[in-house]
C-alpha cells in the first residue's frame, strides 16, 4: 500500500517541478509541458486500448497532469517567448484569446472527468475522445506540423 503513495508522490512532485522548470516561456518549456501532456494521454489511451488494464490511480494521475499542464501552457506565451519557434503557427499571437480558450477547455474537461473519474476501459476510452479533440483543435490551429 505505501508504494502507491510513492508513486503518487512522485507524479505530483514531478509535475510541479516540471512546471518550474519549464515557466521560462521558450521553445523547451512549451516542449516539456506538451510531452507530460502527451505522456498522461499516451498512458490514458494504453487503458484505452486494453494494452494495460485499468487502474483508477493511474487515470487520475494522468487526467490531473493534463488538467494542469494545459492550464498553466498558455502562461509559456509570454511576451518574451520565442516567437520564431518554427512549430507554432504566428497566428497564435494574433488570436491569442482563442488559443487561451482551448488550453482552458482541455483543462476544464480534464478536470470534469477527474470530478467524474472513468470506471473502466470504456469510460477511459470516451474520455481520451473527448480530449484528443480538444489537443486536435488547438493543434490544427496553431501547430505546424514538420515533416
Amino acid at each position: 500500500m505505501k508504494w502507491k503513495a510513492i508513486v503518487a508522490a512522485t507524479v505530483l512532485a514531478g509535475v510541479a517541478f516540471g512546471s518550474v522548470v519549464a515557466s521560462d516561456g521558450t521553445h523547451d518549456s512549451r516542449i516539456a509541458l506538451m510531452k507530460k501532456v502527451g505522456g498522461a494521454a499516451g498512458a490514458l489511451g494504453a487503458i484505452a486500448k486494453g494494452d494495460k488494464p485499468y487502474d483508477a490511480a493511474a487515470v487520475k494521475a494522468a487526467l490531473m497532469t493534463i488538467a494542469e499542464n494545459a492550464k498553466a501552457f498558455p502562461d509559456h506565451f509570454g511576451p518574451n517567448s520565442d516567437k520564431s519557434d518554427d512549430e507554432v503557427n504566428p497566428k497564435l499571437w494574433d488570436n491569442f484569446d482563442d488559443f487561451k480558450a482551448k488550453a482552458n477547455k482541455l483543462s476544464s474537461d480534464a478536470e470534469v472527468a477527474l470530478a467524474q473519474l472513468p470506471a473502466d476501459q470504456a469510460g477511459v476510452g470516451a474520455t481520451l475522445k473527448t480530449l484528443g479533440g480538444n489537443c486536435g483543435a488547438c493543434h490544427q490551429a496553431y501547430r505546424i506540423t514538420k515533416n
